[in-house]
């Protein structure tokens, strides 16, 4: 069964319907699994699909049902056990290295619990009306912001789950004719130095770690106006890049052995060829493609073997605020990001592949998290994590912005990271 695209789903619709929208698109990206599919969990960082669909129905329920919604009661109370994800204020969780050995509830009962909160949603949005400043309102919005972030890691995580099988069923069964554009030569587009303002607004959905917005100085630089291909990223195979260590950071170095690392996740080589694994099954990896499934380990390296460095994130953002988010997103057609064709433009800022930065992960100047439970969803993790820009293939239209920060460790290889060349200017 094939899978449906990733709709745009319009910010300026009515909340109900954005509700319902937002919500059924989720139950389509599991059309094309099968129920043994649901349960499984293939590392510590991968959630079984069913664990997804849960815990975003636990986030409606905890947060926007139940503090406004005083007649709501619960469908099973030991489900906040089992779908809290890391929310210390609500209550203890089940371990998340084991949420792929809970076989109960059953798949019909995780379905059968997000209609029941739905319905309570329902209600709650029907209450509300048009009422902006209720409070249940930005509650409502987050909460769609957050399913979409799960829409995105329930299909990297099911690839996962898939590539760990030894037959490697595809997620989708069609195929996707596509051409090898020319090759083209990089190009840059260049920032000069001077202050500029980064963030996100106040009036617009932005989350917590985006804000506020801030004046940032920068010293004058390049950025590449694509993303680094296959064919490039082979080139560093073919020439030791795994077998170096002075191109390594000392930890990536410590991991590249301890690991095995010999080239980015999913890839394999079969008969002297690379292939790598995709939502579509096993193909041939195309050199004209964005590398993909690399940590910020490799993408570091890389950079350094190719004479130039990571951009930071303000860089990347002064870049991207030059050119249109969903002008620049692809239509999700292949579950896969897809080559470069011009290059008079800058081009694949969003869509893609994730983009490191060399940013560390931390609370813009003046940032404090609130001071309720919500506070927890992103500024507790301001360590030892970096910065990347951008969106993935995976990632819903409307999600979309110039000043998202999406962060995960240096080791993180699963999702759908990249990354785009900088230099000083």
């Amino acid at each position: 069964m094939n899978a449906p695209f990733l709709d745009d789903i319009s910010a300026s619709l009515p909340l109900i319907e954005r509700f319902r929208a937002v919500r059924m698109q989720t139950m389509a990206l599991c059309t094309p699994l099968e129920t043994e599919d649901y349960v499984v969990s293939s590392m510590v960082d991968v959630s079984p699909t069913k664990w997804h669909l849960a815990h975003t129905t636990w986030f409606f329920e905890t947060f926007i049902v139940k503090p406004y919604l005083h007649s709501y009661q619960s469908l099973d109370s030991r489900y906040a056990f089992l779908f809290n994800s890391y929310y210390e204020q609500v209550g203890a969780r089940h371990c998340r290295s084991l949420r792929g050995l809970a076989t109960r509830p059953t798949v019909a009962e995780v379905f059968s619990y997000r209609m029941y909160v739905d319905e309570a949603v329902e209600i709650l949005c029907e209450m509300i009306g048009d009422d902006l400043q209720h409070p249940a309102w930005r509650r409502l919005e987050m909460g769609l912001h957050h399913e979409q972030q799960h829409q995105e890691l329930l299909l990297t995580d099911i690839k996962h789950v898939l590539w760990t099988n030894p037959l490697r069923p595809a997620y989708r069964n069609d195929t996707v004719s596509s051409r090898e554009p020319p090759f083209q030569r990089q190009r840059w587009e260049h920032i000069d130095e001077g202050l500029y303002t980064i963030g996100g607004a106040e009036e617009e959905f932005t989350f917590d770690n985006e804000r506020p917005a801030h004046k940032t100085y920068l010293q004058a630089a390049k950025l590449a106006q694509s993303l680094v291909t296959n064919a490039e990223y082979e080139a560093f195979i073919a020439d030791g890049g795994y077998r170096i260590s002075g191109l390594w950071l000392s930890d990536g170095w410590r991991m590249v052995q301890s690991q095995q690392w010999q080239a980015p996740l999913y890839w394999e080589q079969q008969e002297g060829q690379w292939r790598e694994f995709t939502l579509r099954g096993e193909m041939p990896v195309v050199p004209s493609m964005p590398v993909c499934h690399i940590s910020y380990y490799e993408a570091d390296a890389f950079a350094r073997w190719a004479g130039y460095r990571l951009p930071t994130e303000a860089e990347w953002e002064v870049l991207a605020a030059r050119h249109d988010a969903q002008h620049h997103a692809i239509q999700h057609i292949n579950f896969h990001p897809s080559a470069a064709w011009r290059n008079t433009d800058t081009q694949q800022l969003f869509g893609h592949v994730w983009q490191w930065t060399r940013s560390p992960y931390i609370a813009y100047p003046g940032f404090y998290p609130s001071c309720d439970v919500l506070g927890e969803y992103n500024g507790k993790f301001m360590c030892d994590q970096w910065v990347l820009r951008g969106s993935s293939c995976l990632t819903p239209p409307n999600h979309t912005r110039t000043t998202y920060r999406n962060f995960f460790p240096s080791d993180a290889r699963w999702q759908f990271t990249g990354l785009r060349l900088a230099a000083d200017g």
